[in-house]
This record gives C-alpha cells, structure tokens and sequence, in this order.
C-alpha cells in the first residue's frame, strides 16, 4: 500500500508479512542532490586512489596488481563512509552495509584487477597505460557503485540517521506550512 503524492517523500510499505514499514522515496531534487554529493565524495576519494597508485608507482616496483589493490581499498574505505553519512544518510548497521559494499568488490575488483593487469602487461614500460587503465577502471567503478549502494545497499536505509531525520522533519513542516 503506498501512500505518495508529489511533495511527499515517505511511503509506507506493506510487506508480505503484513508488517508495514516506511521507505523513504526521494524527491527529484533529493535525487540530484545525492548524485552530486556522490560524485564529489567519489573525486575526492579518486584523488585517494590515484595519490597512493601514482606513489606506489613512482615509490616501488610493485606489480600494478598490488599497486591498484593497495589504492582501491583506501579509497573504498574514504568514500564508503563519507557517502553512507552525508549522501545517503544512512544508520543502517555498518558491518551489513559494508558487507553488502564488500561483495559488490567481489564481483568488481576481479575482472578490474586481472584485465587491468592484462592491459598493462601487453604494454611494458608505458607507465601511461597504467595511468588510463586505472583511470577508466576508477570511471566504471563510480557508475556501478553508485547505483549499487542508491538501489541495493541504502534503498531501505536512506534518511535514518541524524541528518536524515532532520531533512525529512524540515520538508514536513514545509509541506505542512503550504498547506
């Protein structure tokens, strides 16, 4: 049973339980706001990620492999908890949500890692070549994540800690002033 109308951003949902429960169900502002925030919280944690790839390289002679691994996982760590805070809002359990991130890395980190490999491989002594294979790896990963955490990891869980309650509660009594 959802219960929406164009300015309200909460729908109660029934489950098949018969137990209801509400999910938020953002605004196209709240929207944009979230893919803005999202992609900027995403080029800080790149700037991460290609800061310690680009002094590893320059630093080590470390196979690319160790070298992406080493950057992907500190900008993961940065970007998962900036987003989960401020983009989406969420007080959701950190070990799930970070599970659920984790196996999402499962499936992305593998093909990334070995193709990227590959690529550089075919390449040797180019350091540009790792510089695009990263670059269009980190590109892939921005989209993927995105819509990963906005539609799998958050769906249920945006707008529940302090700063989305307090978002939610100044859009109520917003619609209720117009009303």
């Amino acid at each position: 049973m959802s219960e929406n109308t164009t300015n309200n951003t909460v729908d109660t949902i029934e489950n098949t339980a018969g137990n209801t429960s509400q999910e938020v169900v953002p605004t196209a502002k709240q929207n944009f706001v979230q893919s803005v925030k999202f992609l900027l919280f995403s080029i800080s944690a790149g700037l991460i990620q290609i800061g310690s790839f680009t002094l590893l390289t320059e630093l080590t002679e470390l196979p690319y492999w160790v070298r992406y691994l080493t950057s992907l996982v500190l900008s993961i760590l940065w970007n998962f908890t900036l987003n989960r805070r401020y983009t989406f809002k969420s007080a959701t359990n950190v070990p799930i949500a970070m599970l659920k991130v984790f196996g999402f890395y499962c499936l992305f980190t593998p093909p990334t890692l070995f193709g990227g490999q590959w690529l550089v491989d075919m390449f040797p002594g180019k350091a540009v070549v790792d510089y695009l294979v990263t670059g269009v790896t980190m590109i892939l990963n921005f989209v993927l994540e995105f819509l990963f955490c906005r539609f799998f990891v958050y769906r249920k869980e945006m707008y529940t800690n302090d700063l989305g309650k307090a978002e939610l509660e100044k859009m109520a009594q917003s619609e209720n002033a117009e009303s």
